[in-house]
């Protein structure tokens, strides 16, 4: 009887950990300065089973995508993806220079200390959705991480 309670017990664990949201750490944004009407949103994310960040939402701006930026030649190239898939119990960082939320067409301006509200849309492999709400806190520049070659930096428009 006692095993079979340790071996339901771990069942039901496995099945709550499958179930769980993405692990959201660290989130995030650069504050504007200027009229600054882009800036972007850092996190690390952390998903129990294969999964993909399929969208990203926020009040805090007209226009929300997840963006990549990559080396190609001798250029830093930005571009928008679909999805970002996120391996089983591998963290995923988003951060300057590489994968990065870009949050567009701001609504105000974003201030050292604001809160910025996102919502993220995760997609399993059977299709299903599910969202999780992130509150991502705004970093004046010089307190964020240097970003990468190419980074978001300054004043820099829609793209």
């Amino acid at each position: 009887m006692k095993h079979l309670f340790i071996a339901s017990s771990f069942a039901i664990a496995a099945t709550a950990w499958a179930q769980s949201p993405v692990q959201v750490q660290d989130a995030w944004a650069r504050a504007t300065i200027g009229a600054q009407s882009a800036t972007g949103a850092f996190m690390k994310l952390t998903a129990p089973q294969a999964t993909r960040l399929v969208e990203v939402r926020s009040p805090a701006a007209g226009i929300v995508e997840v963006h990549e930026m990559k080396l190609e030649g001798d250029v830093m190239r930005m571009r928008a993806v679909t999805a970002l898939p996120l391996a089983a119990g591998q963290t995923v960082e988003l951060k300057p220079g590489g994968y990065h939320v870009m949050l567009m067409d701001l609504k105000g301006p974003v201030k050292a200390g604001d809160t910025v509200p996102l919502t993220l849309v995760f997609e399993g492999a059977d299709g299903k959705r599910q969202t999780q709400d992130v509150k991502a806190t705004a970093r004046a520049l010089a307190a964020a991480p240097a970003p990468a070659a190419g980074g978001h930096g300054g004043g820099h428009g829609k793209h």
